[in-house]
């Protein structure tokens, strides 16, 4: 017999205190991570350690960990020397500002955060606890990518959480945060989250990374520009939030939430009203220039009609043309869509289009109404945006407005022209209330444009032809291009002094707070993707 085995049955059965002191020596390994040495590598990156990302996530103390003590269980490269409990990621549930969340961190001083099949079985079994429970699900990204020496077993593992990232979408807000590498597969799970936040400079996403690049194409490229936070922020629109640290990329993390309904069968969590529901703001009558190619700045509006510091912006360096974003009015939360007529005039691009119909698609899966101030010269022209699909990209917004049955309010501002005026929350795509201000312009095309076309022969036969075109653009534009003869068709239910804007759809909102609606019964339909 073995002298361990002799010395053990010697001693007896071990008391209640050493399992128990057992069990804590255990949880501090667990603890502990990768050791010492690899935690201070990941400090010296200005990267925190999987732990300190909860800690600093969650409301303090509320954070509760599952399967802490798995580990892999393969043997091929020398893995069987290579087990750690936990298994390079912590997974588990808190609480955010009180409210209930499940959550993933992968820990990069293990095995380099490195994607397994019982990496994979612990964020499964957090996604299935937060689908059950109905609460938000955050993944913390960190990782080296699939774990090569388990092959099979770990595309087989990111297989069973993209499923399971599809089953979820539109049932629960999913949220990805990368703090770190994330490369090759690993990309399609936040790819198939809801948003995206990334830290700047330390986190860096990318199906191929820069040494594959230059071995297939010859291009020579670094990690930050080829995926870092402002390549994915501003050109690939992947990333929807960027904080300048880790610490500020959670806060936003922590700020976003506070305007997501838990599930899709709840309500957006709505706060006591601290802000006057009859405030008026005279400057929004003489914000909006009446020169049709003036430009102003959309977000001054914004901020002027919903309460007061509320506006969360998201996607904010990404097609900037567009604005969408999420708000308050009388405490209740909306999303926002807009143009913005400072950038491009605010004219629809392939980029705008898949920006605005992805956060309509958002809001209507989560009970939030939209509210969307419209202000649009029309499609962007050009053979690049036509070979690139604009049509295609531009009829996702028709989509996305078409199927959302949430309450839809819209205010045209100012220029709504042909297809974009159609597109952007009309009431031709069942908006349920459609408000104008006086400076709207409603009409199949600019009046120069329509000039051009209506008046062509005529201007060319005209003593003056300068003289005769302003005078018939104006004519074009007292009788088109106003909101009058919309309002009289009945396309538009009221045109609105602007300041009176925010108190009128305070009241609608009220008045659709419980609308009810349905659509054809289908399996779903067939998005132009």
């Amino acid at each position: 017999m073995d002298s361990d085995v002799k010395a053990q049955e010697n001693q007896g059965p071990k008391s209640h205190e050493q399992l128990i002191e057992e069990l804590k020596e255990k949880r501090k390994e667990i603890r502990a991570g990768g050791g010492p040495k690899r935690i201070e590598a990941q400090h010296s990156k200005g990267k925190m350690t999987a732990r300190e990302r909860l800690n600093l996530l969650l409301d303090e103390g509320t954070f509760e960990e599952i399967l802490p003590f798995m580990t892999h269980r393969h043997s091929d490269f020398g893995m069987d020397k290579k087990r750690h409990p936990g298994d390079a990621v912590v997974t588990g549930f808190g609480k955010i500002n009180g409210r209930m969340v499940c959550i993933a961190s992968q820990d990069f001083t293990i095995l380099g955060g490195s994607f397994g099949e019982v990496q994979g079985q612990k964020v499964a079994k957090a996604m299935d606890l937060a689908l059950e429970a109905g609460v938000p699900f955050i993944a913390i990204n960190d990782s080296g990518g699939a774990r090569i020496q388990e092959g099979v077993y770990s595309l087989g593992a990111y297989a069973e959480v993209f499923w399971r990232n599809t089953q979820a979408s539109g049932v629960i807000p999913q949220l990805s945060v990368i703090l770190g590498p994330c490369a090759g597969g690993a990309v399609y799970s936040p790819g198939l989250t809801d948003f995206i936040f990334m830290a700047d400079q330390t986190s860096h996403m990318f199906i191929t990374g820069p040494q594959v690049i230059k071995t297939v194409t010859g291009e020579e490229v670094d990690f930050e520009t080829l995926g870092g936070a402002a390549a994915h922020s501003s050109r690939s629109g992947v990333a929807h939030f960027v904080g300048a640290n880790e610490e500020a990329t959670l806060q936003l993390v922590r700020k976003l939430l506070d305007y997501l309904p838990a599930n899709n069968a709840e309500p957006a969590p709505a706060i006591p009203p601290a802000d006057d529901p009859w405030r008026m703001d005279p400057e929004l009558n003489t914000i909006v220039p009446t020169d049709p190619n003036a430009g102003y700045d959309m977000k001054v509006i914004i901020h002027k009609l919903f309460d007061l510091g509320s506006f969360f912006e998201v996607h904010q360096n990404f097609a900037q043309n567009a604005i969408v974003g999420f708000a308050r009015l009388h405490g209740q939360v909306v999303g926002v869509v807009a143009q913005q007529p400072m950038v491009m005039a605010g004219v629809i691009d392939i980029d705008a289009s898949d920006k605005i119909a992805r956060f309509v698609r958002f809001c209507d899966a989560f009970n939030i109404p939209i509210i969307t101030l419209a202000d649009t010269p029309g499609f962007m022209p050009g053979v690049m945006q036509e070979h690139g699909g604009i049509i295609r990209h531009g009829a996702k917004i028709i989509y996305a407005y078409s199927e959302a049955t949430v309450p839809k309010i819209t205010v045209n501002i100012r220029k709504g022209y042909g297809g974009a005026y159609i597109v952007m929350g009309s009431k031709y795509l069942r908006a349920d209330i459609v408000y104008a201000w006086p400076t709207t312009e409603i009409a199949v095309m600019g009046a120069e444009g329509a000039v051009n076309i209506l008046y062509g022969k005529q201007l060319k036969n005209a003593e003056n032809p300068e003289e005769e075109r302003a005078r018939l653009v104006q004519e074009y534009r007292d009788k088109f291009s106003t909101p009058y003869t919309s309002a009289a068709a009945g396309y538009v239910d009221d045109i609105l002094i602007p300041e009176e804007t925010r108190p009128r759809l305070i009241a609608a909102l009220e008045l659709l707070k419980n609308k009810q609606a349905t659509l054809p019964p289908k399996k779903h339909g067939n998005i132009p993707l």
